[in-house]
Parts: structure tokens; C-alpha cells; sequence
């Protein structure tokens, strides 16, 4: 097991070639957008805020946008394909099933990230443009990254509208619950195929300025069963934080695996949230249907003795599931969604902070084995 950290001092990393203001929207091509963003509102507690479709001149497609603090989603499905863009987001749909199709970054200027971007390697695919309404201007461009996933980038100082020209407010469809289950996107993970992890964090690095936060390899973040391999790339801010992982050899058909023969190739796994109360976004995720990963009761008769102490007692981890993580800088705690489709592939993180930068390195033997249950339940071990 190999674990390495960054220790470019802050100085250094702010000197970036390629700032970023954080994550702007994660974007999500889905076959019902209309009944997506009702579930994202009861079961995830989002707000909608914005709407763009047919009522209001969007003929191809129809899309929601939902919020919950600084974390953005949006939701589009294709009413009738008429152009490259309604036939990519169909055929999206058609071959990898609900998935996300964007990780848009919010940047201080569009025009120069690309330019820096496709100077370094990337593969161009909208070359920066305007829109413009009585809110503003955005500007807006957009590379490619693994899979058929892309990154928009953003430049929204300009703008003060409920999203993007195009796009008008929208009463939420359920009132959202009083406390905020999460708060922003703490990191995106992508699953790409077996010997491509070291491209596409090299990518990060030359295309981005991406420094590499942490490594996983090893018997650590292997079972007997299966195993993978993970490289972290973020920012020079830390704001925007990318796991991405490969399969490893193993004896049986890892999760990794898993995810690309059903999504049909490399794209975004799962989407971490942050939460600044962890019991309460599992208690009220939980009562509205949310399916969470279950954990033995094994795993939290020692948890106390290298864990230490936590802000929840064990006794309330134990009944949640809730998994916890200590290193240098503190703990953290965590649970994992089942998947959010029929097919198992895209699923969902609550995480809590306490000083831990990392991505739970002592759960992933707990987390795999809790997924490994539900790939023999599915035929796919």
C-alpha cells in the first residue's frame, strides 16, 4: 500500500496555470429528466431552481437544474433530437443508461483555461462562446475527458440569473427540508478501463496543472476477491478534487469492472457530498428511500480502538452504517449510496470532515466487501 501527499506548500499551489473557482454544475443526461429531478428533491432534499424546455423556446431538450448550498446539478433529457447535442445526450442514454455527461468547472476565465487546455494536450470540443440575457453574460467552452464525459468551463462572474441564459426560475417541487442534507461536492470519481489511470491523471497534470493528491495501490484496497487502483488529481485550491480509478487483476469481477461493462466504458462512478452532520443527512435520506451499502456489525466492535474518538458515538455509527477514517490530519466520516439506477453504476457519497483530507483509505476493504454482497446478489461477482 502506497499513500502519497502533496506538500507543495500553499504558496506554490496558488501560483496555478490553471485556476478554478470550484465545481459549477455536474450534469446528468437521464431518460425522464421531469421524474429525476423529483427524486433528487424528495430523496436528496435539493431545491429546483431553474427550468429550461419547451415552455420556454427549448424544443430538443428539457432540463432541470437543482441546488443544495454550493452543489449543483442538472438533469437533461432529449424531448425530440434535432442536432448533435440532442442526438449525443440520446444516444448517451441509450448506451450507458442515466450517467453524468459533464463535470463543469467554474472558472475566473473561460477564453484563457481553454486556450491553456488545448495548448497542453486537450482535445477541444466547443471553442469558448457567449450567452447573454438580462442577467449577463457567460462565457462558456468545453474539453474532453475520459469516456464520452467532458468538462464545461464557466465563467459566470458576469451573470446573476438563476443558472444559464436559456434557462428561467423555477419553484421547487417539494419544499426542502428545513437543514440541508449536504452543503457542496466534495469530489468526482471516474472509473476508466484496466491500464489507462496513469494517462488520464497524467492529463489532469499537463492539461489542468492538476496535482496529484493521493495514491491507492496495494493490499489495502484489495479483497479476496477483487481490486483496484486509485490516483487523486485536485486543483492547486484543493476545490476540485478527481479520484479516478482502474480495475486490478484479481480472482473475480471487481466493482470496477463492474461499472464499465454495464455503463459500457470509462465515465464518472460516483459523486461525494459534503455534509456538516452526517446522522442527519443519513436519517432523512434514509426515511425518504434512499438505499444505502449495509455494513457487519463486525466492523464497529473494534472501531474505537484505531479510530479513536468521533463527534458520533459508535453506537449511532453502528445503526446508520456510518464508516469512519483517522490519518495525520484528523477523521472523517462516510457512508456510500447503493446505486441510483437500475444498472449499477452511478452512486452517490455523504462525507464529514474533520480535519482528514483523504478518501477513507482503512474503509475501502469494508466498502468493497459491502459491494461485492451486492454484486452476488446481481449475478455479477
Amino acid at each position: 500500500m502506497t499513500e502519497t501527499i502533496d506538500h507543495t506548500p500553499t504558496t506554490a499551489r496558488q501560483a496555478d496555470p490553471f485556476p478554478v473557482k470550484g465545481m459549477d454544475a455536474v450534469v446528468f443526461a437521464v431518460g425522464n429528466a421531469k421524474q429525476a429531478a423529483h427524486y433528487y428533491s424528495t430523496a436528496f432534499g435539493m431545491k429546483l431552481v431553474a427550468y429550461s424546455g419547451p415552455e420556454n423556446g427549448s424544443r430538443e431538450t428539457a432540463s432541470y437544474v437543482l441546488t443544495n448550498g454550493a452543489a449543483r446539478f442538472v438533469f437533461t433529457s432529449v424531448i425530440k433530437a434535432s442536432t448533435d447535442w440532442g442526438r449525443f445526450l440520446a444516444e448517451h442514454v441509450a448506451e450507458h443508461g442515466d450517467g453524468v455527461v459533464d463535470l463543469a468547472i467554474e472558472v475566473p476565465d473561460a477564453r484563457a483555461a481553454y486556450a491553456y487546455a488545448v495548448e497542453h494536450g486537450a482535445t477541444g470540443i466547443t471553442e469558448p462562446y457567449e450567452l447573454k440575457d438580462e442577467h449577463g453574460t457567460v462565457v462558456l467552452a468545453a474539453i474532453a475527458t475520459y469516456g464520452k464525459t467532458r468538462h464545461t468551463l464557466v465563467e459566470r462572474s458576469g451573470y446573476d440569473g438563476p443558472y444559464l441564459p436559456g434557462f428561467v426560475s423555477a419553484s421547487p417541487i417539494v419544499e426542502p427540508p428545513a437543514k440541508r442534507t449536504f452543503q457542496a461536492i466534495d469530489h468526482c470519481v471516474g472509473n476508466v478501463e484496466l491500464g489507462k489511470m496513469n494517462d488520464w491523471v497524467g492529463f489532469y497534470n499537463k492539461v489542468m496543472g492538476f496535482t496529484n493528491m493521493k495514491e491507492f495501490v496495494g493490499d489495502d484496497i484489495a479483497t479476496e476477491y477483487s481490486a483496484l487502483m486509485s490516483k487523486v488529481v485536485a486543483d492547486g485550491t484543493l476545490k476540485v478534487k478527481f479520484p479516478i480509478n482502474e480495475p486490478a487483476i484479481a480472482k473475480k469481477k471487481s466493482q470496477i469492472d463492474e461499472y464499465l461493462e454495464f455503463y459500457g466504458g470509462a465515465g464518472v462512478q460516483h459523486i461525494a457530498l459534503a455534509t456538516n452532520d452526517i446522522v442527519a443527512s443519513v436519517r432523512a435520506m434514509r426515511a425518504a428511500g434512499v438505499q444505502f451499502l449495509d455494513t457487519p456489525d463486525s466492523y464497529y466492535d473494534t472501531l474505537g480502538e484505531w479510530a479513536g474518538e468521533t463527534r458520533v458515538p459508535v453506537e449511532i455509527l453502528r445503526e446508520l452504517k456510518i464508516l469512519v477514517d483517522r490519518d495525520e490530519d484528523g477523521y472523517l466520516l462516510q457512508i456510500f449510496t447503493k446505486p441510483v439506477q437500475d444498472r449499477p453504476t452511478v452512486f452517490f457519497e455523504m462525507i464529514e470532515r474533520h480535519g482528514s483530507m483523504g478518501f477513507g483509505k482503512g474503509n475501502f476493504k469494508a466498502l468493497f466487501e459491502a459491494i461485492e454482497r451486492e454484486q452476488e446478489k446481481r449475478g455479477n461477482l
